[in-house]
């Protein structure tokens, strides 16, 4: 038994909804249902009456909501404990971000914050974006960076979860140039003659961007996939070899840019992002540490 499993029954215990508590607990529907049919075979009974709406629980399913929350309580006191422990003497701040924040954005804002609050020591967790916000909602971070576009958003319970925004990032088409400086391929492509795409591994959150980006472009755009990776900086090295098009977020490419070892492959086709910072709300978490809340106010105070 994991548990995970009993998170999710809670969540499902509270909210009587599958699709809901999918949505909080950052997974599909169909991964979410998996998940408690485990939970089911582990506790060898039904918990959930199906044959309801909304969602109910069966007599052992309230008889095992109590329990859950009870252990749950207590193991996320223990691991307070023990966290508060393993800092006393270091302190360090833990970050979870994605990969490509971890390269390019992570690195000068921390530079200003030091300049702000004082040298401290950090730990960076470099993750898809499902995993980075899953180390959020599992305590095991204290600070989420991540990408936030309304037509890509997650799904974080703002009673619980504190969100600042740090700043702004494009996300765009580049592509190497040909001899005479122009894009050796430009968008959109022709009906017959297909571009090739460097794309997103499926899943990726770029990639889901960028699939609405394409979604929404005023003319039709002709691809063919050639190449796929869940890491931009895979389909930026990609891209500098001449292997096609790819949608790059403009801090990765910056020096490349200036260096016209890349240019764009087409306007129209960009997209902004925010840059956000998430934490647990402090309250009921038992003692944060003291560096996260100097952190926090000051982001609060001046921004970052």
């Amino acid at each position: 038994m994991e548990t995970k499993w009993l998170e999710d029954f809670v969540s499902l215990a509270e909210t009587r909804s599958f699709s809901r508590s999918a949505q909080l607990r950052h997974v599909t529907q169909p991964a979410f249902s998996r998940r408690i049919q485990a939970l089911e075979a582990w506790a060898g009974s039904d918990l959930i009456d199906r044959s309801a709406y909304p969602t109910r629980l069966t007599p052992a399913g309230e008889t095992l909501y109590d329990q859950a929350v009870e252990m749950l309580q207590n193991l996320q006191s223990t691991r307070a404990i023990l966290r508060g422990q393993s800092a006393a003497g270091q302190n360090v701040l833990e970050f979870a971000l994605p990969h490509t924040l971890a390269l390019t954005f992570f690195p000068a804002w921390v530079n200003r914050l030091k300049d702000k609050i004082g040298p401290f020591k950090s730990r960076l967790m470099a993750l898809n974006v499902h995993d980075a916000v899953l180390r959020l909602v599992e305590g095991r971070c204290d600070l989420l960076i991540a990408y936030h576009h309304d037509a890509q958003s997650f799904q974080l319970d703002a009673e619980r979860y504190d969100m600042l925004t740090l700043g702004q990032e494009v996300l765009a088409p580049f592509v190497k140039p040909a001899p005479d400086g122009s894009p050796l391929y430009a968008l959109p492509g022709q009906v017959g003659q297909p571009l090739p795409y460097l794309a997103y591994a499926p899943g990726a959150y770029l990639g889901h961007l960028v699939d609405w980006l394409l979604k929404q472009a005023s003319s039709a755009v002709h691809f063919e996939r050639v190449y796929e990776t869940d890491m931009a900086e895979g389909l930026k090295a990609m891209a500098l070899e001449g292997h096609g098009i790819a949608f790059l977020p403009l801090s990765a490419v910056k020096k490349e840019v200036r260096a016209k070892k890349l240019v764009s492959a087409g306007a129209g086709f960009e997209v902004s992002m925010d840059v956000r910072i998430y934490r647990e709300q402090p309250i009921g978490k038992g003692n944060p540490k003291s560096l996260a809340l100097a952190l926090w106010n000051d982001l609060l105070q001046r921004g970052l």
